[in-house]
């Protein structure tokens, strides 16, 4: 049923109205080289490079899952959106000068030049699988939902809606229109989002009353290590793994620090994006609790956790106003879905093409990655009929899966910039047991295969910790193997660790903001952590 009036569809095509003149504005000039096509010129600046890190992250999982799991009392769902301002100190500090010192467009790219050519062919399989499997169905689908919540429309008209009006603009103007528009967006969601909640607040009389009318660990960030879905040693030890393979080494999120123009202003995006993600608590989890309180008193019907956010929308908002979150919904969803057209685009461009085809012209390139994206497009229309048979019970696992295929990428990226003396061949050998034990437990999962002795309690394993254990071994595995074979050529690698890195290209001086900015933003997740206690 349509919940829009005249003045919330005038809202929404005033976004996409905006939107599109936005790209078209910023697209034209986007298509000269391989550089300005992917990577945006490497210019763009520390407020929009930070903005795009945010908005790229924000996606169905949130809409729909975080206000979920504040409807559900899964509470500390938000510590990931906590833990990922750590993982983004660490991308700018540790991560950052060795990405844009080595030139790259991949992390497959960086991976190779660190390690071999068969690392980089793994990272690349990986994650192009891991996007399609993944981001790019996850994300269609919610699209589809909202058009046929909110809007009115059937859920394919709504999902192929959604594909075709990213996939246009993400063609027309590559990185430099997905920055640009990320940057619009991002203000467009967090509007309509912080609207939502305060409008909520007020409905269920301010902050004291919500409290109020939440058991007493309803709203706590922590839980017993026997809680099965988020247990406090899994996410002080297990979430961080998670965060440095999402944050750190994935070319969805990375790719926005390669367009910076400097190591610098690339360093402040990460502080940026950082400090928006504080806000995911209180603009998703809050709501999904808001309207927990509400189905309590009888205010509100709430027939599914993960129908809290639109049912809130569809309650409470006025007309005019609905139309800005449901605009804002769109640009969370179309943000998320740029990104990973974009991302799979340079992957397939620079990590398969190019290898295959070494002598190439510049624009030969940037065509390749307009065809790319197109056929990412088409991939997204052709999946649309395969939602069916996506459970929900699947879903749960796709949100878990990270678990069992991160621990080793971060592994290998973590340890190949610490220590200079890890090779190629402990890296692959790494990747290769990760993605055996990391497959297997999945299989075993998803078969709901009865098992007993140690096999069976590895099978039942709080995912949180069965990463950290496959983060152990992949890393003991990693050094085995190198310290146990040829090393690596020092000249080769040393300028991609921290060794090396000291005496390359002299880096300039860190300034004291940096380092009081990154204070703060640590000493403003520990104050939520002691609040939310």
């Amino acid at each position: 049923m349509n919940l829009l009036t005249t003045a919330d569809w005038l809202v929404i095509a005033a976004y996409f109205i905006v939107l599109y003149a936005v790209v078209l504005r910023h697209g034209a000039a986007n298509r000269k080289n391989p550089t300005e096509f992917f990577l945006a010129g490497r210019n763009a600046g520390w407020f929009i490079v930070g903005a795009s890190i945010f908005a790229t992250n924000i996606g169905s999982e949130h809409l729909v899952g975080l206000a979920g799991s504040g409807a559900s009392g899964a509470f500390p769902a938000a510590q990931f959106e906590l833990i990922a301002l750590f993982a983004l100190l660490l991308l700018g500090w540790l991560f950052v000068p060795f990405y844009l010192r080595s030139g790259v467009f991949t992390m497959p790219e960086f991976l190779e030049a660190r390690y071999s050519s068969g690392v980089r062919f793994y990272l690349a399989a990986i994650s192009f699988v891991g996007y399609v499997l993944t981001k790019i169905s996850v994300t269609i689908a919610a699209g589809g939902i909202v058009f046929e919540a909110l809007l009115g429309l059937d859920f394919w008209t709504g999902a192929v809606i959604v594909v075709l009006a990213t996939g246009v603009y993400t063609v027309i103007g590559g990185m430099r229109a997905v920055l640009v528009s990320d940057t619009f967006q991002m203000f467009v969601m967090i509007g309509g989002s912080i609207v939502v909640t305060v409008i909520g607040l007020e409905a269920v009389g301010g902050w004291g009353e919500l409290r109020a009318a939440t058991p007493p660990a309803f709203l706590s960030l922590w839980r017993a290590t026997s809680d099965p879905d988020f247990p406090w040693t899994g996410i002080l030890f297990g979430a961080p793994i998670l965060a440095v393979w999402y944050w750190c080494t994935d070319q969805y999120i990375v790719q926005r620090t390669l367009a910076a123009k400097s190591i610098a202003e690339a360093r402040r995006a990460t502080f940026f994006a950082a400090a928006l993600k504080l806000l995911p608590l209180f603009i998703f989890v809050v709501p999904g609790v808001i309207a927990y309180v509400l189905a309590q008193r009888g205010e509100l019907t709430l027939d599914d956790p993960d129908s809290a956010l639109p049912t809130l929308i569809g309650s409470l908002l006025p007309a005019g106003l609905r139309g800005l979150v449901v605009a804002g919904l769109l640009a969370a969803l179309m943000s998320s879905l740029s990104s990973v057209f974009n991302s799979c685009a340079t992957l397939v461009t620079m990590d398969v093409y190019k290898r295959l085809a070494p002598h190439h012209s510049e624009r030969r390139l940037v065509l390749v990655g307009q065809a790319a994206t197109v056929l990412m497009v088409l991939f997204g229309l052709a999946w649309i009929p395969l939602m069916d048979v996506i459970s929900s019970q699947l879903y749960v696992y796709l949100q878990s899966v990270q678990a069992y295929i991160s621990p080793p990428i971060a592994a290998v990226f973590l340890i190949g910039v610490l220590w200079p003396r890890a090779n190629a061949r402990g890296a692959l050998a790494a990747l290769l047991v990760g993605l055996v034990l990391g497959s297997a437990r999945l299989v075993l999962e998803l078969g709901e295969v009865s098992l007993s002795g140690w096999v069976g309690r590895l099978v039942s394993m709080n995912f949180l910790h069965f990463a950290i254990l496959l983060f152990l071994v992949c890393a003991a595995v990693l050094a085995a193997v190198s310290l146990a074979t040829r090393p690596p050529d020092a000249a080769r690698v040393e300028p991609l660790t921290i060794k090396g890195g000291r005496t390359v290209a002299a880096p300039a001086p860190v300034p004291a903001t940096d380092i009081a900015l990154s204070v703060a933003l640590a000493a403003l997740v520990a104050a939520a952590w002691l609040y939310f206690s």
